[in-house]
């Protein structure tokens, strides 16, 4: 399959055979050599099969293969007669970030930094099957799928001002309990709370530099000072809600007569029982992973409280990675319900829009992007631009151009926690395991990423940050 130039940064994936609607890819020429190597315009197009699909079946430029979806999709799908996709969501439901501005200079942070990281690792569990501190009833686990992150606040994890600068304030409406297997509520009870390991982090970051100074101070930024980023979503929990419903949407294909290209793109009608319990249990993960960054919020606020008197750590704002909603989109003219999958993206509302949180909506929604373990990440803000042509989306970091296991056999004979010290980064892991799989080596360039979306008109860039300290598991 080949694309077609429609300028420097949009390439097309024009329709054939059933698919529904083009493809659109948001790259450079590099990046999109990165994006050819791989084949994912084979996934993009299997993606524009699905019924009820509208506009283009869209990647970003940090895109990379992914089960079913592209990591780095997005798909606007009408309610009214299309389907919701368990695998244009993901395993890891509502993987997101969330940013902590602490009012902090680099210089106050700089001679107390191995002391703060300390602190932080001691005080948040992380690492492949890690239990949190929490002990939970079923009872309130049920609750908290329910509540999300406002079971926390109201259970002293936090304060009710947290709230208002979450995505969905922290509360995805439609969660159902009652849809959650038993295999997944005996994942998810141990895990509330934890960090986790793969592409998860806790990163202490410095304001590098300010782009858009007027919109950095309504987001509370300035150059030199510390910020905090949480990478991690629904855990265990997560994973077995998606395992559990790609069973069920698989027999649900068959159900309902549905032509896939790809058994991993398997669905179900939005408005049928199948897909209805998805959404159900779906709503619950992101809740779970809503309430999980805010009980590790918490506890980064006391770590940094017992180490810096002065600091106050507030959010900035929390943003979900893989997740499906239900919103409203002009689409050829006319107002559309849609169920928008964004697998690998990040929702990118403009000024103006009533999903920003009040205090942003005369500026346009914050948008974190994450880069990888050593290198640059950002603050953007959403466009009229991203509305128009990518259902109020935009990239959701580097994106991996190494496997794992490629990436491993790269790392041999290298010191990456040396490496990183050489930069003036110190770090904390569980596992120099995790190390060698996240190196910088193993990602697209971030700042060509960033540099793509700004171009395209679909986020501006506010601010970059540069790692200090960063705390894998």
């Amino acid at each position: 399959m080949e694309f077609k130039q429609l300028d420097d940064i949009r390439w097309i994936l024009e329709k054939t055979g059933d698919m529904r609607v083009p493809g659109l890819i948001y790259a450079d020429r590099e990046l999109l050599q990165h994006i050819e190597r791989e084949n994912v315009a084979s996934q993009i197009a299997n993606v524009a099969y699905l019924p009820g699909i509208v506009g283009y079946s869209l990647g970003m430029p940090d895109i990379h293969w992914g089960y079913g979806f592209p990591i780095g999709g997005v798909a606007g799908i009408r309610t009214s007669d299309g389907v919701i996709s368990p695998g244009g969501v993901g395993y890891d439901i509502n993987c997101g970030v969330r940013m902590l501005r602490t009012g902090v200079r680099e210089g106050e942070v700089s001679p107390y930094l191995g002391q703060l990281l300390d602190a932080i690792y001691s005080n948040v569990p992380c690492g492949v099957g890690s239990k949190g501190k929490l002990r939970l009833t079923k009872s309130n686990l049920e609750e908290v799928l329910v509540k999300g992150a406002g079971w926390m606040v109201d259970n002293g994890f936090g304060e009710s001002r947290d709230l208002l600068v979450l995505e969905e304030e922290g509360m995805l409406s439609g969660a159902d309990p009652s849809k959650i297997s038993n295999r997944a509520f005996e994942r998810g009870m141990p895990q509330l709370g934890t960090l986790g390991a793969g592409n998860h982090f806790l990163e202490i970051q410095v304001v590098d530099k300010v782009y858009i100074p007027g919109i950095a101070e309504m987001f509370g930024l300035f150059e030199g000072e510390v910020t905090c980023m949480i990478h991690t979503g629904s855990r265990g929990f997560g994973h077995q809600v998606c395992d559990d419903y790609l069973r069920v949407c698989e027999h649900a294909v068959e159900k309902y007569h549905i032509y896939l290209p790809d058994k991993e793109l398997s669905c179900a009608p939005i408005d049928s029982k199948e897909g209805r319990d998805y959404f159900g249990a779906m709503a619950c993960a992101a809740n779970f992973a809503w309430a999980n960054r805010q009980c590790i919020t918490h506890w980064i606020r006391e770590s940094f409280g017992s180490v810096f008197s002065n600091a106050r750590l507030e959010i900035i704002y929390d943003v979900a990675h893989n997740i499906a909603k239900i919103e409203k989109h002009i689409v050829d003219g006319k107002t559309m319900e849609l169920c928008v999958h964004r697998k690998g993206a990040t929702r990118a509302f403009p000024k103006g829009h009533p999903q920003v949180p009040k205090i942003y909506r005369d500026v346009g929604q914050p948008v974190l992007i994450p880069g990888d373990m050593g290198t640059n990440s950002y603050i953007l803000v959403g466009t009229e631009t991203a509305i128009k042509e990518t259902f109020g989306s935009t990239c959701h970091g580097a994106g991996r151009r190494l496997s794992r296991h490629k990436a491993i056999k790269a790392a041999r004979g290298r010191s990456i926690d040396g490496e990183l010290r050489k930069k003036g980064i110190l770090v904390r892991a569980k596992s120099y395991r995790t190390l060698m799989e996240e190196m910088s080596d193993a990602y697209k360039d971030i700042d060509k990423v960033v540099s793509v979306v700004e171009r395209a008109g679909i986020s501006k860039k506010v601010a970059k940050m540069r790692p200090i300290g960063v705390i894998k598991g």
